[in-house]
Formats: structure tokens, sequence, C-alpha cells
């Protein structure tokens, strides 16, 4: 009997189309300290038509740019089109990490009103992330309520 979702993935896996996928695998070994599991070469046998990384417990798949099959890098397209919200155990240490190995700060290190403590990054090849670690419990609607205080003092 097969499962119909395999052992040690989630129901959504993010896949990243990369300018130079090979190298991202590099940098987000130094980053996040990923895993790689494995890379399929592409007809070139040197660009990447499909590779797994894992970090913590999740995998993220990613491939090298095909123009061909409509698969573009941020690098392509001018900017990403979404993000990655990363959990750790020390988003502070695992931000500074990041940015000591070649990822930009976008946003600096903060307490967020919904309890977790954040900072967001781009990384060298256009993908954007938000590490994180969770700091307080919160209910739904006391993160509502946050937000709304936070709102009053964004609008002055």
């Amino acid at each position: 009997m097969v499962k119909p979702i395999p052992d040690g993935y989630h129901s959504v896996t993010p896949t990243l189309t990369i300018s130079g996928a090979s190298d991202a695998i590099e940098f987000y070994k130094k980053a996040f300290d990923a895993k790689e599991i494995y890379r399929f070469p592409g007809p070139d046998g040197k660009s990447i038509m499909h590779a797994e990384i894992r970090i913590g417990d999740s995998a993220i798949m990613l491939c090298d740019e095909m123009p061909q099959m409509g698969c573009l890098s941020p690098k392509s397209t001018g900017g990403p089109s979404g993000s990655i919200y990363l959990y750790v155990n020390d988003a502070d240490s695992v931000f500074n990490k990041a940015v000591s190995v070649g990822a930009k700060p976008m946003m600096p290190m903060m307490d967020g009103f919904w309890g977790d403590r954040i900072g967001a990054l781009t990384d060298p090849f256009g993908h954007r992330w938000t590490i994180a670690t969770r700091k307080k419990e919160m209910t739904v609607e006391e993160i509502q309520k946050a937000g709304a205080e936070f709102m009053k003092g964004q609008c002055k």
C-alpha cells in the first residue's frame, strides 16, 4: 500500500526555481543547516532539473531555471512572488548566520505582535525568507486585539 503523502513530507512542499541551484544548495547548507537529500541533473549534466533539501523537518524542492518550461527565478522575473516563513529555535542566531554568508536583511529582527520574534532577509538567489521563533502563545482574539493596537500606532 502506497501512502498518498510520503513519510517525512507535509501537505505543502515549497519548490524554488533558482538561477544557480547548485550554489543555492551550498548557501542553504551554510545559512540554514540544510541537508541535501538528492539532486537530479538536467540534460546538460550541469544544471539541476530537480533537487531536494531538508531544513529542520521540512522538505524544499528546487531546480535551475528552465525558461522553455516557464520556470524562471526571481533574478529573471525581477523579484520573488512569495516567501518562506522558517521557524527555528533561535531566530536571531539563524538570521545573523544567514546574513554572514551572503543574505541581505530586509527587516531587522523584532518582536511581532502575534507572538513571534522575526526578521526578514533575501538570499543571494532572490528568494525572501522570514526567520521566526515563537515566543508567546496567543489566541486568535489576542492576536487580533494586538494587531489592531499595532495598526493604530502605524497610522499616526
